[in-house]
């Protein structure tokens, strides 16, 4: 698990860094109003992400599950019609945003002053959406196959070339929010090299082949059930940065606008490393559930959940104490910096307990329940956090409320998925031993 997990985690932090950089250098150089326009485009990015998680995290597990079948054939073509899934979401997004970007940036919060901000970065960043699909569908099915310091690398070549760039382009080019999305793209395309470089040499013991990108709808079925979950866990991250932002915008302004873009990379910071174990250690529970392996699953799972909760706690702890600190990362703005030190302990609460969620919807995953995935997917965002931002501040006329309705909705999604899975998880394996 640590061998598994370990790069992967490593491998997550880094890729959160793509972004977290560009808001660094972005509210240090630039200016709070460019801070809050690049915020304004995450909706965008959230969702580019989204359906690579569509593909490639309903695609992986199913190769885990084959491989551990002895069926490496069908891995394979798997493997395959995902490539082929991201190819047509790549054009399809890129499209899509285009013609909507306007009136999309208004919708999620954007004002006359920050629209030229979010649209400058934004319709640069839309030119690299192959290379993001390509390295976060695919580096999967690298994980999948036990290579997780090979999936690190693609990660970490990017992340490294864009801490490099970002400066450059932004300060010794006066490029502005333009620069920050150039420095990405063109790292994420030479991440996506890495990736189609090793998928298709004799290293990889699941190769990318022409043959398999023919799409077969059966496989592409099975991969969508499986992949809904995720994508709706990330898609829906998008949904609440437009409920949100928009409701910060109407109850507060511009300045709480600003403050939820540092305040969910705070959170992004949080809670990366146990999603990125997780994402290591999932094949595991995937590779030995195909197999018959229960004892073996059953060890797994009961330490996946320890640490994820461990990791929760601690992690949130030590950002409510200090949210200060980690605001002047992003800003030097005073009154900014004091706004979040005053909402952060609130927006941050439910992550204390949000590590066992994350756990156990690991497990779902890798033992291939989609519809319990599913069901816990849609539970916070959707059942609970969007009704929440937007009638709590219909009650109260105040725009702390909506600060409060993330850390109610999350911690009501972890009790509620942490029961689940006690009622549940003895069922399932006594179905996979059939």
């Amino acid at each position: 698990m640590l061998s598994m997990g370990i790069p992967t985690l490593v491998a997550q932090l880094i890729n959160l860094l793509y972004n977290i950089v560009d808001r660094i250098y972005i509210g240090q150089g630039v200016g709070r109003e460019a801070l809050t326009g690049l915020g304004l485009a995450l909706p965008v990015i959230t969702i580019v992400s989204a359906f690579s998680a569509f593909a490639g995290a309903g695609g992986a597990p199913l190769a885990a599950i084959a491989l551990g079948q002895g069926n490496k054939a069908k891995a394979e073509r798997i493997l395959g019609n995902v490539f082929t899934m991201l190819c047509f979401f790549t054009v399809t997004l890129m499209i899509v945003f285009y013609l909507i970007e306007k009136p999309f940036l208004y919708m999620v919060g954007a004002s006359d002053y920050t629209y030229p901000y979010a649209s400058a970065y934004l319709r640069i960043y839309l030119i690299g959406t192959f290379g993001v699909q390509l390295v976060l569908g695919l580096n999967p099915f690298i994980t999948a196959q036990g290579q997780s310091k090979i999936a690190m690398g693609s990660v970490l070549i990017g992340a490294a070339l864009n801490i490099i760039l970002d400066p450059i382009f932004i300060f010794v080019f006066h490029m502005g929010v333009q620069g920050a999305a150039l420095a990405t793209i063109l790292s994420q395309f030479a991440g996506a090299v890495w990736v189609l470089r090793f998928m298709t040499s004799p290293q990889t013991s699941l190769r990318l082949k022409l043959p398999c990108l023919r799409p077969d709808f059966r496989q592409i079925r099975a991969i969508a059930a499986l992949g809904v979950s995720p994508f709706i866990m990330q898609s829906t991250e998008s949904l609440i940065a437009i409920v949100m932002s928009s409701g910060l915008q109407r109850y507060g302004g511009d300045l709480y606008v600003g403050s939820l873009t540092i305040l969910q990379s705070i959170m992004q910071l949080g809670s990366t490393p146990a999603s990125g174990f997780t994402q290591g250690v999932q094949p595991i529970l995937s590779y030995n559930f195909g197999a018959g392996n229960l004892e073996r699953v059953k060890e797994a799972y009961r330490k996946i959940i320890l640490i994820t909760a461990a990791a929760s706690f601690v992690i949130t702890v030590v950002e409510m104490l200090f949210p200060e600190v980690l605001a002047r990362m992003f800003t030097q703005d005073e009154e900014l910096i004091e706004l979040i030190g005053r909402v952060a302990p609130i927006f941050l609460a439910g992550m204390l307990i949000f590590g066992i969620q994350n756990g156990c919807q690991t497990v779902f995953m890798g033992l291939g329940q989609a519809k319990i995935s599913l069901f816990m997917a849609l539970l916070r965002k959707v059942f609970l956090l969007v009704p929440f931002a937007l009638i709590f501040p219909l009650v109260t006329g105040n725009v702390m409320s909506i600060y409060f309705a993330e850390c109610t909705a999350d911690a009501i999604s972890a009790t509620v998925c942490g029961t689940a899975f006690v009622l549940n998880i003895k069922k399932i394996l006594a179905k996979g031993a059939r």
